[in-house]
């Protein structure tokens, strides 16, 4: 019976073949300890001298690390192992031998590590976070799937910017300027209007020279759009759909994060409503806590948003920014216009923004305003305007990042090991 190593537990007692790959050995006289893989799981294969033909154990300690085999055996349940299962292992079949595989069990800097991310993706770390993003999206679909949004595609190539064109990479689209999506908003603005709740999920782009471990240059949003909503009905939805997305980890990923030495405790915790602080208190935190580096009008940097996340054991959201550190198409404040009805969902425990959210303007004549105020006059906005001419609605929407969701949720340090292949300031390789 041919089975998959998640597959295991339907055949205790039973005898079957698993295609798998060798992670790490290590024998003991008469008892070869094998280290298995397959891309569903890891499972020891226990290879004892006295139950196996000679040339099998012999096959057996020689074996090397990433050689790929198909190993038959017997399942056996085994208490001692965070997997629960062990392959006794009958007979193995060479398919293909790996020599002088780069990356072994010993410590290796991240550069090495970086410059063979095609192969450092088998490890048993890198395997629970992919594990772990696979389900934050799985989890993603179901839960705008059953609450009644619509999932629509935008563009990456664009000719306009939703946040201005200083972090965007520029092409040319035949004989016109265009570029690399740093956002789908604008364009799922216009689908709210057509089907009510929509989401998208797809790449973006920022041409940001930053290094630091929450920067990529290439990473994964998630994108609602809802029409009718206003700034509360959308912050309910924002930490309704966190607290759904992990609670599926700690319910689905419960090996993925013991293997990450993730404290799950804290995962626990993370249960909506969440608490929420506005831009002016969070002010007030920051100069009580020494920070006078920062004054009103200023944006947060990461050590002034670990501060705030500091003081609360969920996400905390920070409201009502001043109107001119934010975009052009947020709602203003309907009791002042120097702030605008927006939201960044601060993660705990240094992770910093995982989203960004708003009411965007619904009125026609105030959107034109913004514009002009942001040297945004071209032709390249007029459909984005005409949606306040025909039918206009208030609408809110925000923005997921998946990878600094990931990174918070498996409790990785860097971004880095949260994308398959991650594109860095000084990386486009592998």
């Amino acid at each position: 019976m041919k089975t998959t190593i998640s597959e295991v537990h339907k055949y205790v007692d039973q005898e079957v073949t698993i295609g798998a790959w060798l992670a790490n050995k290590r024998s003991s006289g008469k008892i070869a300890f094998l280290q298995l893989r397959d891309g569903t799981g890891f499972i020891q294969g226990v290879v004892v001298k006295a139950e196996v033909d000679e040339d099998v154990f012999t096959k057996a300690k020689s074996i090397t690390q990433e050689t790929s085999m198909f190993v038959t055996g017997t399942i056996r349940k085994d208490e001692r192992s965070a997997f629960g299962y062990e392959l006794a292992v009958a007979n193995v079949e060479i398919i293909h031998e790996s020599v002088d595989y780069p990356i072994t069990p010993k410590e290796h800097g991240t550069e090495f590590l970086m410059d063979h991310r095609h192969l450092w993706l088998r490890s048993k770390r890198q395997h629970a976070v992919m594990k772990i993003r696979n389900e934050i999206i799985r989890a993603t679909y179901e839960f705008f799937n059953s609450n009644g949004f619509t999932k629509v595609d935008p563009p990456i190539l664009t000719g306009s910017a939703p946040e201005g064109t200083t972090e965007l990479f520029a092409t040319k689209y035949f004989d016109e300027d265009a570029y690399l999506s740093q956002s789908g908003q604008l364009y799922m603005e216009a689908a709210a209007m057509a089907l009510g709740k929509v989401f998208s999920f797809g790449p973006t782009f920022r041409a940001e020279k930053s290094k630091t471990r929450r920067h990529l240059i290439e990473f994964w949003m998630i994108e609602p759009e809802m029409a009718f909503y206003q700034f509360e009905d959308n912050l309910k939805v924002q930490e309704e759909y966190v607290s759904f997305i992990v609670q599926a980890v700690l319910d689905n990923c419960s090996l993925e994060l013991q293997t990450l030495g993730r404290d799950t405790t804290k995962l626990e915790k993370i249960v909506a409503p969440f608490p929420r602080i506005s831009y002016d208190d969070a002010i007030k935190f920051l100069h009580d806590k020494g920070f006078t580096d920062i004054q009103w009008g200023d944006d947060f940097g990461a050590p002034h948003e670990t501060a705030i996340a500091e003081n609360y054991e969920m996400p905390v959201f920070i409201t009502h920014y001043p109107t001119k550190i934010k975009p052009f198409y947020m709602q203003p404040a309907a009791d002042r216009d120097d702030v605008v009805l927006c939201a960044d969902l601060i993660a705990p425990e240094g992770y910093g923004e995982i989203i960004g959210g708003s009411e965007r303007i619904h009125d026609n004549q105030l959107l034109q305003k913004r514009l002009e105020e942001h040297g945004l006059t071209s032709d390249a906005y007029k459909w984005y305007n005409e949606l306040r001419q025909y039918g206009s609605v208030p609408h809110s929407g925000f923005g997921l990042g998946l990878e600094r969701t990931v990174a918070w949720i498996s409790g990785v340090d860097h971004v880095r090991e949260t994308i398959p292949f991650p594109r860095l300031l000084n990386r486009l390789y592998p």
